[in-house]
């Protein structure tokens, strides 16, 4: 758990635990005589991951962005990803960060995930004493794009490993979700901006004030994936992510945000400048 001051808001970087994923899928066409320069892999190439979320103290109430895994995954697919978030008797990493930051699951007004993949919004829901799906934060609206609701929705063979219904489908069937469309503020200060190419309709979290940070979420999953060319092999337009990084960067960099990086398992922010290469990170 980190705390950070910026501007106008107190932020709270909580982990839901660590996952691993395949080392030549997340750097893409970046060869592992590159990428295992900047961090080690395991006997099975896989390099370990944070599920970094953030908590946002806001005068609307308190703000969670994403929600990690969450704690309903049996043990073949914890096995199959190295996961790491629970901490006793089904509470998860999240949770018990949550607690430690002085805020309860029920405190959490608003929940907005930057897409729905397994570890971006697999803890917006739980499994209750009876095993059925209820809100992991019972008082909470979520909000996502409608388009990353429908993608979810309806997946091919690529697509299906990363998305599970009961993270998503049982919130909006209730009336919680609400489904936007852009790039649009959605509550004072805190605004959305579409980053496609991880998915079709991934969005970064922009936080507006005298300090601007951003949430980057996927489009840079890692520090490491500052660089133009440092894209994941699991984005559907690897492409658009790189043209989505460029406007993001530029910004970031004439603006001087903070950026919150989502799955560095050792950096959590760090700002953007430029060289002659393109952009780097510096401190």
């Amino acid at each position: 758990m980190q705390r950070i001051t910026l501007g106008d808001f107190e932020l709270t970087a909580v982990s839901d635990g660590i996952y691993h994923l395949d080392g030549g899928g997340m750097f893409g066409v970046v060869p592992k005589t590159l990428w295992s320069r900047k961090i080690a892999s395991d006997d099975k190439n896989r390099i370990p991951m944070c599920m970094r979320v953030l908590l946002v103290e806001h005068e609307s109430g308190l703000i969670l962005i994403d929600s990690g895994s969450g704690s309903k995954d049996d043990a073949k697919f914890q096995g199959l990803y190295g996961l790491e978030n629970v901490v006793a008797d089904g509470v998860t990493s999240l949770e018990a960060g949550i607690r430690a930051a002085g805020h309860t699951p029920a405190d959490v007004s608003l929940v907005i995930n930057t897409h729905l993949h397994f570890d971006h919004a697999g803890g917006n829901t739980l499994r209750d004493a009876a095993g059925a799906i209820a809100p992991s934060f019972p008082k909470a609206r979520y909000v996502v794009q409608k388009g990353e609701f429908h993608y979810a929705t309806h997946t091919n063979e690529r697509t299906a490993g990363s998305y599970f219904d009961m993270n998503y489908v049982p919130l909006v069937e209730s009336g919680r979700y609400e489904l936007i469309e852009g790039d649009r503020e959605i509550v004072a200060g805190i605004r959305s901006r579409v980053t496609p190419g991880h998915t079709p309709h991934h969005q970064s979290i922009v936080l507006e004030g005298d300090v601007p940070a951003c949430f980057v979420a996927d489009v840079m999953p890692t520090a490491h994936h500052v660089p133009l060319p440092w894209i994941m092999g699991y984005d559907v337009e690897p492409l658009r992510t790189m043209e989505s990084k460029r406007a993001l960067l530029a910004e970031a960099a004439a603006d001087q945000w903070t950026i919150v990086f989502e799955h560095d398992a050792h950096t959590a922010t760090g700002h953007i400048a430029r060289d002659a290469k393109g952009f780097v990170l510096t401190a």
